[in-house]
């Protein structure tokens, strides 16, 4: 009988996919709340939806408004958050939708950029937003005064003056003197507003419980500190109190459980700035007591394509839920008071956001042949049920490759990685293929839909991805490779290649193509530099030279050093370490045709670390390409605009057919 020959996937879906987020229960569990992002192709453009979940149903909320939940103010009455292109510049509105019926109507505007927004008690609100540390109280501006400081900046448009570090952040733009305030917002007959932070202080982290506010962060004084103090303000004795005013820890993911103050510490003392933090109880004095060393990451760091990280953690009365990455994959763990760990949830695939109630557990997933839907469980991990369909359409009788494992050993390590083959896969044929390298380097692949590699296998190719020494899920140890850059992760990447090769030999070895965006993309520089067994290359978002780095990325001057072994500074020690683990020092040895992807407004990788490296190149004679996105930053292929990531892929795919012809 002959195969049914299914419709591949084409550049065009990733337009087609919906995306939910912002999961929240109503306090007796009997609601569960959501957005649900959508691209709009003629606008270039993304909408956000409310939907709602009860009894196992889901249903959209708002067709017109495009906002997000932001909280419960009552069981029935839901706090949205919108702006549109008629909002007055620097505020923030919020409106109310009532489960009983109706549209939402507006409730409040606040006068910032607010980005979190929690109730303490009855009327009264704690906010987190943006405030410029020069003019701190703008928020009291009348609408007058706001309109001519308005004016006023218009004819400063084309000038920015920076005088500390970072002055820019990626997906932000400049920052210089921005800083995240803590509200106090009390509502009623009127609506009162009150700064709680330094006009210098940048807010980390924020919760609040039994009245209180607590938050996380440190004065930036012109270059921002890695550590952070913890302050609580009292809402019924009007006071602010410094709980922990050390600076010998970096805190944040504060969180209130029973009676008691929590938050994620770490000293990054022995594995730098990427060491996994501790679960930590804050007390008044400057008492720290660890309650809990994990020994994986408690957030989900498993990455694709299709699917925004969102909240990764829930508290109820007595218990804490935190999702985990495994290996591979994400798990639900759960702590009662004495923080014994409780594994509720385990399996393959992705989780990107979890909320819960007493006897629900809510959760954004994706497997490797569904695009993100929300799914609802019992307490106990049981009766894994899915609540939406929203990508079920873009799906249809599509042909979805799914992940084959392979286990090989590299550099002493026990490793995983996977393949996929294209449609009615034929040993008797020779196949192109494409590896391609995560980002991070602290992230992990996983059995997940991912529509980059879909698209490729769609197209003819052969697809191979792992998780390699560096990678998150096996702990900090095997996550470390500061001073290893190219090295050990290098090696496990040419022995996995060796391993694909020998498993499928009717692969084309001379027609292998690879790719990698953000650590992947200093991979791929890497990698291009150190061998030609890549008739081609497509490097995204990446790194070239860790010493212009150092000095130009929003993390440079502490990630850099950090992650090559060097100290902060111009040293000649700093220098040679930041020298010798750049992908530029080796481009004399490149004769692989290199297309190269950056955004200009990518200050994680700055838009120099891909123009140097092709600079060399074609100094040198070598075929290559520079792709620039303007207005888009890190994030291109995510969130990126809509026929922006269809452009990227086409530039990519375009790069391989055309060299494996």
């Amino acid at each position: 009988m002959k195969k049914k020959i299914l419709e591949p996937i084409t550049i065009e879906d990733i337009a087609k996919y919906r995306q939910p987020n912002g999961l929240m229960y109503n306090s007796d569990g009997s609601i569960l709340a959501f957005s649900v992002m959508r691209a709009d192709k003629e606008k270039n453009c993304y909408h956000n939806d409310v939907w709602t979940a009860r009894n196992g149903s889901a249903k959209q909320m708002t067709f017109s408004l495009d906002a997000v939940p932001v909280m419960w103010d009552d069981d029935t009455t839901l706090v949205l958050k919108r702006n549109t292109q008629d909002s007055a510049a620097g505020t923030t509105e919020l409106y109310k939708l009532s489960m009983e019926g109706g549209e939402a109507e507006p409730w409040i505007t606040l006068p910032f950029i607010m980005t979190e927004f929690k109730k303490v008690k009855n009327r009264t609100y704690a906010a987190k937003g943006f405030i410029n540390a020069n003019d701190p109280d703008a928020y009291k501006d009348s609408d007058e005064v706001r309109k001519q400081k308005a004016e006023d900046l218009k004819k400063e448009a084309d000038y920015t003056v920076v005088d500390e570090i970072p002055y820019w952040f990626n997906g932000a733009g400049f920052t210089n003197k921005k800083r995240s305030a803590v509200f106090l917002i009390q509502t009623g007959d009127s609506v009162k507003i009150k700064r709680l932070t330094n006009p210098l202080f940048d807010t980390e982290s924020m919760t609040v419980g039994d009245k209180k506010i607590f938050y996380s962060g440190n004065v930036n004084k012109g270059h921002q500190s890695l550590y952070s103090k913890v302050y609580m303000y009292d809402t019924d004795l009007e006071k602010t109190e410094a709980l922990y005013n050390k600076s010998d820890l970096s805190i944040g993911r504060l969180f209130v459980m029973g009676s008691q103050l929590y938050g994620f510490a770490s000293d990054m003392k022995k594995y730098g700035l990427n060491q996994t933090s501790n679960i930590v109880r804050i007390a008044r004095n400057n008492e720290i007591d660890i309650k809990y060393v994990p020994e994986v990451s408690l957030y989900s760091s498993v990455i694709g394509d299709t699917a925004e990280g969102g909240t990764a953690s829930a508290v109820l009365k007595e218990h804490y839920l935190t999702l985990a990455t495994v290996e591979a994959h994400n798990a639900i763990y759960s702590f009662d008071e004495s923080f014994e760990k409780k594994v509720i949830w385990e399996d393959e695939g992705m989780m990107c956001s979890m909320t819960a109630c007493e006897d629900k557990i809510a959760v954004v997933y994706q497997d490797w042949n569904h695009v993100s839907e929300v799914y609802e469980m019992d307490m106990d991990g049981s009766n894994f049920r899915r609540l939406t369909t929203l990508n079920d359409t873009a799906l249809d009788g599509k042909y979805i490759a799914k992940p084959h494992r392979l286990d090989y050993t590299s550099e002493g390590y026990d490793l995983r990685g996977w393949v996929l083959l294209p449609q009615n896969f034929d040993l008797d044929q020779k196949y192109p293929a494409v590896l391609d390298v995560h980002g991070g380097p602290r992230c992990a692949y996983g059995e997940t839909f991912f529509h980059e590699m879909q698209l490729w296998v769609s197209r003819g190719f052969v697809v191979f991805f792992t998780n390699i020494k560096g990678s998150d899920g096996r702990g900090d140890d095997f996550a470390d490779i500061r001073d290893d850059y190219g090295g050990t992760d290098f090696r496990n990447l040419m022995d996995f290649t060796d391993a694909v090769l020998e498993k499928y030999p009717n692969i084309d070895r001379t027609k292998l193509c690879e790719t990698g965006g953000s650590y992947g993309g200093f991979m791929t520089n890497w990698i291009i530099g150190h061998t030609d067994r890549f008739c081609c290359a497509a490097s995204q978002r990446s790194i070239s030279n860790w010493i212009s780095f150092s000095f130009i990325a929003d993390i440079g001057e502490c990630f850099g050093p950090d992650q090559c072994g060097a100290e902060s500074g111009f040293g000649d020690k700093n220098v040679e370490k930041l020298w010798n683990h750049s992908p530029l020092k080796y481009a004399d040895n490149v004769k692989t045709p290199t297309l190269f992807i950056h955004s200009d407004e990518d200050y994680r990788c700055p838009l120099p670390e891909g123009m140097q490296m092709m600079q060399a190149l074609a100094c040198r004679n070598v075929e290559t390409r520079l792709v620039i996105f303007h207005g888009e930053n890190h994030e291109l292929s995510r969130s990126g605009k809509p026929l922006h990531r269809m452009r990227r892929l086409q530039e990519i795919t375009d790069w391989f057919e055309n060299h494996t012809k």
